[in-house]
């Protein structure tokens, strides 16, 4: 039998309009330590996966509303290889098997076959599928390494600090502005360390209301609350050994922080609705956008859970402040897309090229692969072509005149939030007016840009 210490974070959603053969198959494949949810129809599992990834789905094929086949193609055209399907029907059929593998379906069950068939198909899938994960683990290992190198200083320091701290277990805070590739430095100190071979798991913070960000974090018991249909793993064991990636934890509400500090401090866990404590192991690696020292004396962030997540801290200098980086970064987007796209790119044009090099990028280099993904994708005959230059040139001379204005009679903090409050509104004026794409152009959402607005009284004239 499969021990279930190697199943116990892999999960598997069953879709099938037979009752008795969800709870069946939910129970069987449970004695074997799988996580298991289960689903009426092809319809209710899309929307499913829409909250939450599973990576092996089985499905039966006669099923009322949207078939079998018809739920497979539905998934593979959404996603692709990162989904695998195990088809399963009451009636065995040739024709039926080579159609669903012809449309991507990993394997084939019949109902009144011996159960342990269905555990080997399974077991197959895993083996893929983890196979799939660490391959995918040192693709993105490889293709950072273009991300990693530096001509700056400054930035030589952060991956040289990197190097340092990954060999240990020491909580982590990343700190600097959206869009300066902190996910890519927690992921690089997760493959520089020991814990390589296991999970990274990043959580955008900020994403999740107060209630949801524990039941992601420490998992829940089924009928915990309204909606909790099932027992659920959280993120923290799910780890199980790897690192867990805290991102924008400066929105992380007080209520969870004295959780999270009480877990760090004692390495276990309780899940929602239950009273037993499960030990966890994992590194943590935090980051924030925000002032997170003023946070702590506007009583919004606590000081002893900053003491206890910032063990080593790493300043991640704008992408403004390293210009020297820009044209690489520039020809290593361009490769990427290209090869993406399929576009053969032969150079880009001069005036776009030299707007990029000067421009500021108050999105950093989250903006300046964006930028460049469009270039790639609007161009035609070979060349990449900026398509409102007036929108970057402006924004570069709103963005010295800010600079220009600051007092110097400030305090320190005082001239942070001056600064801010006229950098929000130039550009916001450089873009017309329009919100969403002055977010887009900072690298933060609509609901931050709307906080930051009301927090310093700015008025849109348009």
């Amino acid at each position: 039998m499969v021990m279930e210490g190697n199943n116990s974070l892999f999960k598997i959603l069953i879709v099938d309009d037979e009752a008795d053969y969800r709870e069946t198959s939910k129970m069987l494949l449970e004695e074997f330590g799988y996580q298991v949810e289960t689903a009426e129809s092809g319809e209710e599992a899309l929307k499913i996966l829409e909250i939450e990834y599973y990576p092996l789905i089985i499905t039966d094929i006669m099923m009322s509303g949207l078939n079998g086949i018809g739920f497979l193609q539905k998934v593979k055209s959404i996603y692709q290889q990162n989904v695998e399907v195990i088809m399963v029907t009451g009636y065995g059929s040739v024709e039926t098997a080579v159609q669903t593998m012809k449309i991507g379906a990993f394997g084939y069950f019949i109902k009144s076959h011996n159960p342990d068939e269905l555990i080997l198909e399974i077991e197959k899938a895993k083996e893929v599928i983890d196979l799939k994960t660490l391959n995918n683990l040192h693709r993105e290992s490889r293709e950072n390494k273009f991300l990693v190198a530096s001509k700056n200083k400054n930035m030589q320091k952060v991956w040289e600090l990197v190097d340092k701290v990954a060999e240990s277990n020491a909580n982590i805070l990343i700190i600097g502005e959206s869009g300066v590739g902190k996910e890519i430095i927690a992921n690089e100190i997760h493959v520089r360390s020991p814990r390589k071979i296991k999970p990274f798991v990043p959580i955008n913070c900020q994403h999740y209301p107060d209630k949801l960000i524990e039941s992601e974090l420490f998992g829940h018991e089924k009928g915990a609350f309204t909606g909790a249909v099932a027992r659920r793993l959280g993120k923290l064991e799910e780890t199980n050994g790897g690192t867990i990636f805290l991102d924008e934890i400066g929105e992380m509400d007080l209520g969870t922080q004295v959780k999270l500090l009480r877990v760090l401090e004692n390495h276990a866990i309780e899940r929602i609705g239950s009273n037993r404590s499960i030990t966890v192991d994992f590194r943590l690696v935090s980051a924030t956008n925000r002032d997170i020292y003023a946070a702590v004396e506007e009583g919004l962030f606590r000081k002893d859970f900053l003491y206890r997540i910032n063990t080593i801290e790493i300043d991640v200098p704008a992408l403004r402040e390293r210009p020297e980086d820009i044209e690489d970064l520039i020809d290593f987007f361009i490769e990427r897309f290209a090869k993406q796209t399929g576009k053969y790119i032969i150079d880009m044009e001069p005036e776009s090229k030299e707007i990029l090099l000067k421009y500021q990028y108050p999105g950093n280099v989250r903006e300046l692969k964006n930028i460049i993904e469009r270039m790639v994708i609007l161009s035609s005959g070979g060349m990449l072509t900026l398509d409102n230059k007036k929108a970057y040139v402006s924004e570069n001379i709103c963005n010295v005149q800010t600079i220009n204005s600051v007092k110097t009679n400030l305090s320190y903090k005082e001239a942070k939030q001056e600064f801010e409050k006229q950098y929000i509104k130039g550009v916001i004026e450089a873009c017309g007016g329009n919100i969403t794409h002055a977010a887009e152009k900072m690298g933060m959402s609509r609901r931050q840009l709307f906080n930051k607005i009301t927090e310093y009284g700015i008025k849109n004239s348009q």
